[in-house]
């Protein structure tokens, strides 16, 4: 895989992306100046190029025009601040690849290249975005229930709206209904509402007629036709601004739009799946969120469980993601310690899939050797589990009402706390060697309740014994 080529006269906005794609094991080069990046170009080519806009000498949109007019399909990501809105659709125009607002978040921008890259390699491969898309993988009961969604889904246009976590892995489960729909033959098409400012997402969502604004030199077609016949796929709706969300709701409701500056209604035939990770009902009280609009998104709804309701999936997962690390980096795959396993099996994931697999494009990266030792893990990793072992007996709990629940088992609230009260009672006996009301105070209960709690969970044992016969 050739490297990223990263364009910016801005030397500390370099550096933050040569710091990012390094830890991310992405091969990259850098340019002060779009005349160096050029020069470069008579000899090499990026696999995707990221460039600022305003730069002295030759521009962003200059630099663009020459990359495309020589490689067509290389994806170009195009960094612009929010006061140059109406250069950034103007480099749209221009066949650009996706925006970057600046200042922008890291992890956004690394994921966005991530994006390029393989779209960058499905045009080498001469193969369609769905075709080269990974199956979802998860064998936890949860992900039975959304890929048996998906099936019963498999034949229906209706809207979606799939809720979870960031970074649980939405957009994944939007390409299989798709993939797996009557419409899997035409465009599947993604915004992201949450990445891009008012102005720019109305021209991205119905595009713009020539002339609708200072830059826009041509009529542009947006998100809606580019998906014709296919899927729509609006992610992070939750953040979608509040006269967009009316819109919205016009297609949603009758199914034509008007491009920004246009006079001619256009039919827009296509399925929309919707995502978000905030919760939508507390948005609409807070009148953040169109209640009409909340509802007609709401056919079907589709809660992607996050990683650490599904913990027997972080083998399956650890296990694929360092194959994919290994194939996208010419190297053999490594393999987790069971220490190791059993550590990332443990860990409470915050940032779900998306967290795991950098972790595991890290290990390939860093790990020293082929067998991945728990040492090996990333240290703010392993700190942050120390400051919080708290999480290990909750994990443990977790897993094991999971796995009764699974077992099919029933009345789970009354024996789980009887062998909570149990365990609480015996374990504070013990400490007290058997000093029933020293017990009971520890415990915040009072004599009685402890007496009667002995006898009714049958607490055997020298403790249980010495605190019946009331020799405290």
């Amino acid at each position: 895989m050739k490297p990223v080529w990263v364009v910016d006269d801005d030397r500390s906005i370099r550096w933050v992306f040569e710091k990012a794609l390094g830890r991310e094991g992405i091969a990259f080069r850098s340019f002060g100046s779009a005349q160096d990046a050029l020069a470069a170009l008579d000899t090499e080519a990026p696999q995707v190029l990221v460039s600022d806009i305003r730069m002295p000498g030759t521009s962003g949109l200059e630099l663009l025009q020459a990359v495309k007019a020589r490689h067509p399909n290389l994806p170009v990501i195009i960094m612009t601040a929010y006061s140059d809105l109406e250069s950034a659709v103007a480099a749209f125009q221009g066949g650009a690849f996706e925006y970057l607002p600046k200042p922008f978040d890291v992890d956004q921008a690394v994921e966005l290249i991530r994006r390029a890259l393989d779209e960058s390699l499905r045009e080498e491969a001469g193969e369609e975005a769905p075709a080269t898309t990974p199956e979802i993988l998860g064998q936890a009961p949860s992900m039975q229930e959304v890929f048996r969604a998906i099936g019963r889904l498999s034949q229906s246009n209706a809207t979606v709206l799939i809720t979870g976590e960031s970074g649980s892995g939405k957009e994944l489960v939007a390409r299989a209904l798709h993939r797996h729909s009557p419409r899997s033959a035409k465009p599947f098409v993604a915004i992201n509402a949450a990445a891009m400012p008012k102005d720019l997402l109305e021209s991205e969502l119905f595009g713009h007629e020539r002339g609708a604004f200072t830059g826009a030199q041509q009529m542009r077609r947006g998100r809606f036709e580019q998906a014709e016949g296919g899927t729509l796929f609006l992610d992070e709706i939750g953040d979608m601004p509040f006269d967009l969300q009316t819109r919205l709701l016009r297609v949603l409701s009758d199914g034509h739009f008007y491009r920004v500056g246009g006079h001619q209604p256009l039919k827009a035939n296509v399925r929309v799946i919707a995502a978000t990770h905030q919760d939508l009902e507390a948005r609409v009280r807070e009148g953040l969120f169109r209640e009409d609009l909340y509802h007609r998104l709401n056919v079907i709804r589709l809660r992607l469980p996050p990683l650490a309701e599904r913990r027997e999936d972080v083998p399956l997962l650890a296990r694929h993601f360092l194959a994919k690390s290994a194939r996208e980096l010419g190297m053999e795959a490594k393999r987790l310690s069971d220490d190791a396993m059993g550590f990332l099996a443990g860990y409470e994931w915050p940032g779900n899939v998306r967290q795991l697999e950098n972790v595991c494009h890290w290990l390939t990266v860093m790990a020293p050797g082929q067998l991945v030792e728990l040492a090996d893990l990333p240290p703010e990793l392993r700190q942050e589990s120390a400051r919080s072992p708290e999480t290990d007996w909750s994990a443990a709990l977790a897993r094991e009402v999971e796995r009764a629940l699974v077992r099919g088992e029933a009345g789970l609230m009354d024996s789980m706390t009887r062998t909570f009260e149990r365990i609480l009672i015996s374990k504070a006996l013990a400490h007290t060697g058997g000093r029933r009301i020293e017990a009971a105070q520890l415990l915040g209960i009072g004599r009685n309740t402890i007496t009667r709690k002995i006898a009714e969970l049958g607490i055997e044992g020298p403790h249980a014994a010495v605190a019946a016969s009331g020799s405290d």
